[in-house]
């Protein structure tokens, strides 16, 4: 007899779930996963290597359990980044910015309340929602993949969520949100919550380093159910590290100490972490690397003949794919010529991180081909 999960006694809000994961594929080329693609400089390398080896001596003991130094840190880089001046006391630090959004589900949500987010977008909003008994809301998107204002602001005010996630650039996507549809959103929820202590508005700022537009940090002033996070795992080239963190009213650094695991931060990631944040000139300056190629993806996606969604991030969404199936058809395709892309699951679209200028060429090398061979068996039909 055969025992599977299903014969656990699993929450039943799980049953027929899977986990969160991108294949993870041997293949030349890999642009699934929005990793960044250049590794860490050498005199970052040998900051961090010097870093662990202090921190390595006191490992017997536990680390900062507030991580003050690493947070003072990520304070001054969003104050010089973002235009807006945030303290310690704003800042907050956790295991990537899934602990951080697990944190704040944990705290503000649970059993008997409810999230909403605008789909689709970064699927993980929904599967820890879950994770943590919080009822999971799908709320609805335009056909080019914008938010709906007046559509979003009847879902909240309709389900009247107690938490409510806005992933500006959004994930798969790559669209940016505009501050006055955070503005209204953050209205809408606020009155919908008018009986209790309104509802808390996430704005998942993950790849805004590689935004044309400014961060939405500044609009945390005089909004205490405001949030913004962030990561470090892409415009740090750090996804390894697993760093991320948030910026809000000291009250909401506050509350989700409530819940965060003792020592959850251990030595060894703080030093890495602080490590990175003194070379962050460098670091982003791949960025700006990878901006370029971003936008060269676009236009010669473009030129090739598919169609692209504008993209804010360091990936880009194209397609389309007509029929059930079709683009994850093409994404085999793509993978027969050694490049993986990732298909998400949005019909008739796939997702390609923007890579060194020589993977992109491989890629886009694939996808002519690809294109020619629909040409010439079209002429030939």
């Amino acid at each position: 007899m055969t025992f599977g999960i299903d014969d656990l006694p699993i929450r039943d809000e799980l049953r027929g779930k899977s986990p969160y994961g991108a294949p993870q594929l041997d293949v030349p080329v890999r642009l699934n996963t929005n990793e960044n693609p250049y590794p860490l400089p050498e005199p970052l390398v040998e900051r961090i290597a010097e870093r662990v080896r202090e921190a390595a001596r006191e490992l017997n003991r536990y680390p900062d359990r507030d991580a003050v130094e690493l947070r003072t840190e990520l304070a001054r880089y969003l104050t010089r980044t973002a235009g807006y001046e945030v303290s310690l006391a704003n800042v907050w630090a956790a295991n990537g910015s899934n602990e951080v959004i697990q944190q704040l589900l944990q705290t503000f949500a649970g059993p008997g309340r409810t999230a909403i987010g605008f789909e689709p977008s970064y699927s993980m909003h929904g599967l820890i929602s879950r994770g943590t008994g919080t009822g999971w809301i799908s709320g609805p998107r335009g056909e080019d993949f914008t938010i709906d204002v007046a559509a979003a602001e009847a879902a909240i005010a309709e389900h009247r969520p107690d938490v409510v996630f806005i992933t500006s650039p959004n994930n798969p996507t790559g669209t940016a949100v505009e501050a006055d549809t955070v503005l209204a959103l953050y209205e809408a929820a606020q009155a919908a919550r008018a009986d209790t202590a309104g509802a808390i508005v996430v704005v998942d700022e993950a790849y805004v380093e590689f935004s044309h537009r400014p961060s939405l940090l500044p609009l945390i002033e005089d909004r205490p159910n405001l949030v913004v996070s962030r990561t470090m795992s892409k415009a740090f080239g750090a996804a390894g590290l697993r760093l991320g963190y948030l910026a809000a009213h000291p009250a909401v650094v506050d509350a989700v100490q409530l819940v965060r695991l003792p020592y959850h931060l251990s030595a060894v990631t703080q030093a890495t972490a602080l490590a990175a944040l003194e070379h962050t000139d460098t670091l982003l300056g791949y960025v700006e690397q990878l901006k370029t190629e971003r936008d060269r993806l676009v236009g010669e996606l473009r030129a090739i003949g598919y169609e692209v969604t504008e993209s804010d991030a360091n990936f880009v969404q194209f397609g389309r794919f007509d029929g059930e199936g079709a683009a994850h058809e093409v994404w085999q395709q793509i993978l027969d010529r050694g490049v993986l892309v990732r298909d998400n699951g949005v019909p008739g679209w796939l997702r390609v991180t923007a890579g060194t200028p020589a993977e992109n060429d491989a890629f886009l090398e694939a996808v002519r081909a690809l294109m020619k061979e629909r040409s010439e068996k079209e002429q030939s039909a």
